[in-house]
């Protein structure tokens, strides 16, 4: 009866401790954010001139970066359109093009670095200088990431985080 009485309070612990590992991920208003959902599709051009600022945390509760809805995989905060400045390469590309697999069946593993470096298998990539504030929580050594072409800004990708849901703008930096 021991063993049995011992028993209970490590697999409360153990509940606990697995719906803390979850807090951030869920619902808000009505949307999911991360949690190992993957969007079928990138981001849609934006239309026009755009928004002079991302629309990230365009509710109370959504993430304050640009995120992915899970219920309809629209891409919020990507609307700047490519007349942005801050995504103005004067050379795109001048490390090339990224050869590896891109879009929802190629899931990459970080494996080291950090925004301004960061591995996915052999390739290497840097943040966006704006974007550093949205990538702050990200585990550079072991977040799953989808790269996705970028349709309104030449030169740059999006790169997902398939824990929190989240992108940032990244250049390919070569292998």
């Amino acid at each position: 009866m021991k063993l049995h009485a011992g028993v209970f309070p490590v697999a409360l612990l153990a509940s606990a401790i697995a719906s803390a590992q979850h807090a951030g991920v869920g619902s808000a208003g009505g949307h999911s954010f991360g949690g190992g959902h993957i969007p079928a599709h990138g981001p849609n051009p934006t239309s026009g001139l755009g928004r002079l600022t991302p629309s990230a945390g365009e509710e109370v509760g959504h993430p304050s970066a640009p995120h992915v809805h899970e219920d309809d995989d629209r891409w919020v905060g990507h609307d700047t359109g490519h007349n942005d400045p801050h995504y103005h390469l004067d050379n795109p590309w001048e490390h090339g093009h990224f050869p590896g697999a891109m879009g929802p069946g190629h899931v990459w593993r970080m494996h080291g670095g950090d925004r301004a470096r960061f591995a996915l298998g052999a390739f290497f990539f840097s943040v966006a200088a704006f974007d550093f504030a949205y990538c702050g929580d990200w585990l550079w050594d072991t977040d799953d990431i989808v790269i996705y072409d970028d349709p309104d800004h030449i030169g740059w990708y999006l790169a997902y985080n398939v824990r929190l849901g989240t992108f940032v703008h990244v250049m390919y930096m070569g292998d």
